[in-house]
């Protein structure tokens, strides 16, 4: 029997557990339409799911689509978001992000990476999130804190930037699972492989995984003042 445990074997591993534990994956964001899924990944920045969603059926009530929030009062939205944290800055990019779709892309969400990253808001993570989750689309692999902690422990990178890790995942996993990976993830991160204290005991990766801990990020120096 081979004992081989190299990444592209771990990561087959990986992904058969996960389908195994989460055989019907789904976002934790209340959602109807691609801009009400926009606007929730956005809030949900720095925020939990479950707090998004206190606050979103009191936001999609007032403004429903991209064309009611952009003629949203800003201190009249920050109202609104306040609970989910750093209203300041999801407020007024909400707002840009609202006032593009309609100007630019005719009120309807883009369905490509590279026009969703121009709005407001939206990086690479957003976006994908918004291409799978509303369209269907498996452009890239988001990647959040879930998905960047548990892929740096269980050896599927040595990144620690968004960006590369989304590279190095994308090369392991199937196109048509880019999505659902991300979905599993983080359920497998909330649940399990918490970031504190991971519960190896109950899980079943526990025998291939090497656990890893990414580096931890040095304070930057003072800059030390000259004695006169």
């Amino acid at each position: 029997m081979s004992t081989k445990n190299t990444r592209p074997d771990r990561a087959k591993k990986v992904l058969a557990a996960l389908r195994a534990r989460y055989p019907h994956p789904h976002t934790h964001l209340d959602a109807e339409t691609a801009w009400q899924l926009l606007v929730a990944t956005v809030l949900a920045a720095q925020c939990t799911d479950a707090r998004v969603n206190t606050v979103t059926p009191e936001l999609f009530r007032l403004w429903p689509g991209p064309r009611e929030m952009a003629k949203a009062g800003i201190e009249e939205l920050e109202a609104v978001i306040r609970p989910t944290g750093f209203y300041h800055s999801k407020a007024k990019n909400l707002l840009g992000a609202a006032a593009r779709v309609c100007d630019v892309y005719g009120g309807q969400v883009p369905k490509t990476l590279e026009e969703l990253i121009t709005l407001p808001g939206v990086a690479r993570k957003t976006a994908n999130v918004v291409l799978f989750g509303a369209f269907g689309i498996n452009e890239g692999l988001a990647v959040d804190t879930h998905v960047k902690r548990i892929s740096y422990r269980l050896g599927l990178t040595e990144e620690t930037d968004p960006v590369p890790i989304e590279r190095d995942l994308m090369k392991l996993f199937p196109r048509e699972d880019w999505g659902d990976v991300n979905h599993r993830m983080v359920w497998f991160g909330r649940e399990v492989c918490e970031a504190r204290k991971p519960l190896c005991g109950q899980c079943e990766m526990a025998a291939f995984c090497p656990q890893l801990e990414p580096p931890k990020t040095p304070r930057p120096q003072r800059k030390k003042t000259a004695t006169p």
